[in-house]
């Protein structure tokens, strides 16, 4: 790059950081405020709560306003630049326009790779940190106890359910297994009560009736106490409002594939969050774009309208990723598309104002 590219791209990366750790700051304090009672009533020191809460919070916060910060950042240096006429002069010394989107370009792709980096590995771990201070300190009940009932599918020719679970005990009754041959059942195994054995990694079953069925024929065997390896253990039988969060993107996937396989509901929740952690950081190349061209024009009324411009599509783009977010959740629409639709709407847009640009 050449000393008006680097110019640019330092103006952008410090601008960029100095929003992002004004508005983290910003949150923390707003977060404590909220949060004081609750430390209060458990009675926690100011440091228990930094090193167990907010050193999860901040990289958590940082990820979420990432996107946002990015197009505010260039919204503002850039406006700053054009006020003082400075694109006037780089454009009448021959620089084309394209030429001159370069250093934002490659800002933007820098701290693309940032996000898609943290995303996929920093911000989980972070995020395992802040929920479990939150279920254990914050939420009342906590979210990971309670009973339910349970049926799903444990592989591709085995069902299993439990009629009555506790996740607080890791322990159920009334547990049943079929595995079929065709259309017919081949197989059945039915227990009493089933706990989960810590020392053995193993599931306990008391009261087992074991069924081979073979045509008119049957073998039936009955056992006081059976030990037995499943493909599911005590964390996948909890109901976990914040798993998608805490999974790093490869055991996320590992998730929604055995969720598939199970037929479990909500697989769509599981699946907008894993491709949104790729989807988020091309955000922030489009808003990187959009914010550059908007603002390289020299306009009356100065940043203040370059800003106003900017929360106005800011706005409408957290509108439509919550919009298509539901739509996935609660109806039909196919994840992947959930999580690229904002993109690729405001791909188009920022063509459009490209075109639209004067050069």
């Amino acid at each position: 790059m050449k000393k008006i590219d680097w110019y640019i791209f330092k103006d952008f990366i410090f601008t960029f950081f100095y929003c992002i750790i004004l508005f983290t700051v910003i949150s923390v304090v707003v977060d404590i405020s909220e949060k004081t009672d609750d430390f209060a009533k458990a009675n926690l020191s100011a440091g228990f709560v930094l090193k167990h809460y907010y050193i999860g919070f901040i990289p958590y916060i940082v990820a979420f306003l990432f996107p946002l910060f990015t197009f505010i950042a260039v919204i503002f240096f850039t406006s700053k630049l054009a006020n003082r006429s400075e694109f006037i002069a780089i454009i009448a010394s021959g620089t084309s326009f394209n030429r001159l989107l370069k250093p934002y370009f490659l800002g933007g792709l820098l701290l693309s790779g940032m996000l898609w980096v943290g995303n996929r590995n920093i911000v989980p771990k972070a995020n395992e940190i802040r929920t479990t201070f939150e279920q254990r300190y914050i939420d009342s009940p906590p979210l990971s106890s309670g009973s339910n009932s349970i049926y799903m599918r444990i592989d591709s020719v085995s069902y299993c359910g439990i009629r009555f679970y506790d996740t607080a005990t890791k322990s159920g009754s009334g547990f049943f297994m079929d595995r079929l041959k065709g259309n017919q059942v081949a197989y059945n195994l039915r227990a009493d009560n089933i706990s989960w054995d810590k020392s053995q990694k193993k599931w306990k079953l008391t009261g087992v009736i074991e069924r081979k069925i073979n045509g008119l024929q049957e073998e039936v065997k009955q056992d006081t106490v059976r030990r037995l390896n499943f493909n599911f253990v005590p964390d996948d039988l909890k109901k976990d409002d914040y798993v998608k969060n805490r999974l790093s993107t490869k055991d996320l996937r590992r998730m929604v594939n055995m969720e598939k396989l199970r037929g479990s509901e909500g697989i769509n929740d599981l699946e907008v969050e894993l491709y949104r952690r790729d989807a988020t950081p091309v955000t922030v190349l489009i808003l990187t774009l959009i914010g550059a061209i908007l603002a390289s024009r020299k306009i009356r009324g100065g940043s203040g309208i370059h800003l106003a411009a900017g929360f106005a599509i800011a706005s409408l783009f957290i509108l439509l990723d919550r919009f298509s977010t539901i739509f996935s959740v609660k109806g039909n629409l196919p994840p992947i598309i959930a999580a690229w639709l904002p993109n690729i709407l405001f791909g188009f847009l920022t063509y459009y104002l490209y075109r639209k640009a004067p050069k």
